[in-house]
């Protein structure tokens, strides 16, 4: 069947042992949320790699190339894989690699009952902005990274709330939580973590005051609740620079800055790429 679909499919088990090699790029962790690293091999201009119709991020040199793969919170435990392009004509290669199980905690939280319940209003709201971020979460732009993704945390603070919780909002279940909270006391400045150009910046429903980061490469991060922001779409940021600032605002329970990775349309959990 793979051969008919002109794929050849390489052994996950090779996938997972190539994904430990170390290097300045985000922790690999093969569960939902988190990230692949598959090796390429050597060729003598970058692969091109897609999930599924999604662009993924290639680095490295013509001696080795790696796909840094980002793994959906909803991907399914068990096998899955991401097509290499050739570029003489010859059929797309596959490379598959495992998704394991992990479990996530569960997060209940009492929040204004407009915010979980919404009104015609608030619900035409939402659409509209969700269709608005979906555009944004699509940016794939050159030119790539550099090779060190390892990020700066963009704010000091306790983690009030991890990645992956299971939200429960006035006893009802919604989505599991898609970024890190960071406790800190509104007004605090927000930094970038890596250089990044700003793609992004509005007032919405349920994440307040917001700005994305196009980090390029499909690799964009995104800053929720923000009592205020001090930059425009299309400023190029250094790392350490700041460009907004902590507040309360959206669907929230106090301050905190909600931080969210996303590598090929898909949100990972930050933590991997915070220095260990």
């Amino acid at each position: 069947m793979l051969q008919a679909m002109g794929l050849a499919l390489l052994p996950a088990s090779a996938a997972l042992a190539q994904d430990a090699t170390p290097g300045p790029w985000p922790q690999a962790l093969q569960v939902p949320g988190g990230v692949a690293r598959l090796a390429l091999g050597p060729a003598p201009e970058r692969p091109v790699v897609h999930a599924g119709d999604i662009p993924v991020l290639v680095l490295g040199d013509a001696s080795a190339w790696t796909a840094i793969v980002g793994i959906p919170l909803a991907a399914p435990v068990g096998q899955a894989h991401v097509s290499v392009q050739a570029t003489d004509g010859a059929p797309a290669r596959r490379i598959a690699y495992q998704v394991a199980a992990k479990k996530y905690r569960e997060q209940r939280l009492n929040v204004a009952p407009r915010t979980v319940d919404l009104s015609p209003e608030d619900q035409a709201r939402y659409e509209r902005e969700r269709d608005h971020q979906q555009r944004v979460m699509a940016t794939f732009s050159t030119p790539l990274p550099a090779d060190a993704l390892r990020m700066r945390q963009p704010v000091p603070g306790r983690r009030s709330s991890s990645f992956g919780l299971r939200r429960v909002f006035n006893g009802q279940a919604r989505n599991p939580h898609s970024g890190m909270d960071i406790a800190a006391a509104t007004g605090t400045p927000v930094v970038a973590p890596l250089p990044g150009r700003v793609i992004d910046v509005g007032d919405y429903f349920f994440n307040g005051g917001t700005v994305w980061l196009d980090h390029g490469g499909g690799l964009l991060s995104m800053y929720c609740h923000l009592s205020g922001v001090d930059c425009a779409v299309g400023e190029q940021l250094a790392t350490g620079q700041a460009f907004c600032r902590v507040g309360a605002t959206g669907r929230v329970t106090g301050p905190h800055l909600h931080w969210g990775v996303m590598l090929n349309r898909s949100m990972v959990d930050p933590a991997l790429f915070l220095p260990a």
